[in-house]
């Protein structure tokens, strides 16, 4: 029988003011810097409300603490010139470390997004396989697998899409192994086989055009790059504003072909003769339409009534 992992009670914990020079972060990350500048103007006025947690079993040896929790506060720290900073204490080998660091990342990264993703891979790169990565986020270990290796090709696009659930992770592992000449063959061979919806097949294709122009991954607002000019902002906001027309567009002319078959429909339906070799065939009854199209199909009568 496995031994439950046991929560350390307050009292049993070691806290103390801890030399900023004396930790060593292992495993640092890219953070956002308008983000960490607020994290430093709320220590600057408020203090350090939560300590960050080291690991001393390297102490004795070599006079250091490896960061565990908590790197944006010792960077704040750091940046504010200060000597020392409240930190827990403990005492666990390398890899139970990385655990403890990586899962509080987890625990407040939201799921769908390229961080999250890449968590997962520092995880995978920390040691931990994908059967033990899929039972701390809650995914299948093939389904982690996956994701990794679009976080390694630095698919941030078709993670985005499977999160949102444009598509499956098959249908993205599909698009990442194909070349841009394919592609447009793989999407329609999805749609023919139910796995990307009618509803959401042009948000697909605009996602892949995206990748194709402008490459894999998801730029944030803000990474521009220096030789981004108004003109060019003026023809991406003129693109985008034609493609929701195009959207809009597309959308009222599958609405007006539908309502003209709802009325057509109804017209046959008025045919007692059509109506009598419907039902000889068992056709009788209408197809059951999700949505109000202002049009209502008949049902018709039995023959002889």
């Amino acid at each position: 029988m496995k031994k439950k992992k046991q929560i350390t009670l307050m009292a049993d914990r070691t806290y103390q003011l801890i030399p900023i020079d004396t930790i060593v972060v292992l495993n640092s990350r890219n953070r956002n810097r308008q983000k960490f500048a607020e994290n430093i103007r709320s220590i600057e006025e408020v203090g350090l409300r939560k300590p960050i947690v080291v690991n001393g079993r390297g102490f004795s040896r070599n006079g250091k603490y490896e960061l565990v929790c908590g790197e944006g506060r010792f960077l704040a720290h750091q940046e504010l010139g200060r000597d020392e900073i409240a930190a827990e204490v403990i005492d666990c080998d390398r890899k139970t470390a990385l655990l403890y660091s990586l899962v509080e990342n987890i625990a407040r990264v939201p799921p769908g997004t390229m961080w999250f993703a890449q968590e997962m891979k520092r995880m995978h790169d920390g040691g931990f396989n994908f059967s033990e990565i899929g039972r701390i986020v809650g995914k299948s270990d093939s389904y982690v697998g996956d994701y990794v290796r679009l976080v390694e090709q630095g698919e941030g696009r078709l993670i985005t899409g499977v999160e949102q659930g444009l598509f499956p992770m098959s249908f993205a592992m599909q698009v990442a192994k194909s070349d841009n000449t394919t592609i447009q063959n793989v999407l329609m061979d999805a749609f023919d086989g139910g796995v990307v919806s009618s509803s959401s097949v042009a948000r697909v294709r605009r996602l892949l055009q995206l990748r194709f122009r402008h490459g894999k991954s998801n730029k944030s607002r803000g990474q521009r790059s220096e030789g981004y000019s108004l003109a060019d902002l003026k023809r991406e906001i003129a693109k985008s504003t034609k493609d929701k027309e195009d959207f809009v567009r597309e959308t009222q002319q599958k609405e007006n072909r539908l309502l003209q078959l709802l009325m057509n429909l109804s017209s046959l339906m008025e045919d007692s003769e059509l109506i009598i070799l419907m039902q000889t065939h068992g056709l009788a009854t209408p197809p059951a339409l999700e949505g109000k199209y202002g049009v209502e199909l008949p049902v018709p009568s039995s023959p002889g009534t």
